[in-house]
């Protein structure tokens, strides 16, 4: 399979922070009965990854550990009654490796790639066959490689849990990865969608893309009442919240009776001072929070990127010795849908 009995991979060791990932050798996996070996051929970045590499998530982690929990490989070589997948498929691994269909469980917390678990952050990986699921066959290596987290989050807000329906006005905050594939689901469901961002000239991107109202934050912070002239008075039916701290009451304020908020991300804090309860029960909001989703839920959006032929938003790619550099770029926050790094 190959002749070389290393390969390289990066490590978060001896601490948090940027100046603990450093590059290591390692053994190259062996795939035990039910799993399969990929050759790893491009990995995304998530917010979560920044998270769990400064110690935010869980800052008892066990190190070393190898991070990033996005990735697209071929498969290279199979265990015993793995028949699942074939030799030279291309496969991505999907985050909560428990979470295969239905309601998620206790059990699937501690079955995540890229922390708890080892992420795709290597030349090789091994994974069981039943967590993993095959690509769209139209998307370049660094294109499959962000849909594990930020496209899967996105289909389970918009599709799963929103039931976007046409003419429903979507809100969508900024234009990260989850943002701007919710965007093009909401589109392939003929829905309106209004994108928040703090740049004009993302703005513009975004329509470009479909988006059909634009909001400058920064130039209008009560993004919330330009959502509500918008929508002539009415609110949105569907916000999909990234902000948290900062943007959850505006959020609910420009929203319709009735309509839903996925709470996504927490990229403006964690926690919400005074939340707004009352106006939460007068709008009978529904606020579902959303962590990923199911590898039934990735078969089931698949098919749809599939069929509409639709290509991910990638901002930049960075060769695999430059993975620092790529996650330094990722904290500085400037980008414009996905930053993947190739091997």
């Amino acid at each position: 399979m190959n002749t070389h009995r290393t390969m390289k991979a990066f490590v978060l060791q001896g601490g948090f922070g940027f100046n603990h990932i450093e590059e290591v050798n390692l053994p190259i996996p062996t795939p035990a009965e039910g799993e399969v070996l990929l050759k790893i051929k491009a990995v995304s970045l998530n917010a979560r990854d920044l998270g769990v590499i400064n110690g935010i998530y869980n800052p008892n982690l066990s190190t070393p550990l190898i991070p990033i929990s996005d990735g697209v490989g071929e498969i290279v070589a199979v265990g015993k009654n793995t028949t699942k997948f074939q030799l030279g498929q291309r496969v991505c691994g999907i985050f909560t490796q428990s979470w295969k269909t239905g309601l998620p469980t206790q059990e699937n917390r501690v079955s995540t790639l890229g922390s708890p678990l080892d992420g795709m952050l290597a030349e090789y990986v091994v994974l069981p066959q039943d967590g993993l699921v095959s690509v769209p066959e139209h998307l370049t290596d660094v294109e499959a490689a962000t849909l594990p987290c930020a496209a899967v989050t996105a289909w389970h807000a918009i599709v799963e849990e929103g039931q976007i329906k046409e003419n429903d006005t979507v809100v969508v905050q900024g234009t990260g990865g989850v943002s701007l594939f919710a965007l093009q689901f909401a589109k392939l469901y003929g829905a309106k969608v209004i994108v928040t961002s703090s740049s004009d000239d993302k703005l513009a991107r975004a329509k470009a893309l479909g988006a059909d109202f634009g909001i400058n934050y920064k130039q209008t912070p009560h993004w919330d009442h330009a959502v509500l002239e918008y929508t002539q008075g009415i609110g949105a039916d569907h916000i999909v919240d990234l902000g948290g701290g900062t943007t959850l009451n505006r959020s609910i304020s420009a929203l319709k009776v009735g309509g839903q908020i996925s709470i996504v991300g927490v990229l403006s804090g964690a926690s919400v001072q005074d939340f707004a309860i009352v106006p939460a029960i007068q709008k009978i909001a529904r606020l579902q929070a959303i962590n990923v989703g199911s590898r039934a839920m990735f078969e089931r959006m698949n098919v749809a990127i599939e069929q509409h032929r639709l290509k991910p938003v990638v901002d930049s790619v960075f060769p695999f010795a430059n993975t620092k550099y790529a996650l330094k770029y990722l904290a500085e926050g400037s980008y414009f849908g996905k930053i993947s790094i190739e091997l």
